[in-house]
């Protein structure tokens, strides 16, 4: 007969810990098709996660763009309200015509 008690009760009076098991690491290895299938959900979602962050990064960007494209339209707009206070209409006209052309040309 063994002397063991049963598993409920310690012999040490230690019953609040779990009871030690022996160390056996081949035990709770997970097996190769297992490691694949989480490899590949893990890739999957760093794909998505990655996706999503270039799709907030390109829209971001895109806001900016349009706040740098409204700024300089504004610029512009000034510039040529200034130029307007000094030269005659029909003139002003003509150098926008031509400021126009030369950006067409550059682009």
């Amino acid at each position: 007969m063994s002397t063991l008690t049963a598993p409920s009760t310690r012999k040490n009076g230690k019953q609040w810990h779990t009871p030690k098991v022996a160390f056996r690491p081949t035990s709770r290895l997970t097996s190769y098709s297992q490691r694949l299938s989480s490899q590949k959900s893990a890739a999957a979602t760093k794909a998505k996660e990655r996706e999503l962050k270039a799709e907030k990064e390109e829209e971001r960007q895109r806001r900016t763009q349009a706040i740098r494209d409204k700024r300089a339209a504004k610029e512009e707009k000034e510039r040529y309200e200034k130029m307007a206070e000094k030269m005659h209409r029909k003139r002003l006209e003509r150098l926008k015509r031509r400021e126009k052309r030369n950006k067409v040309l550059k682009s």
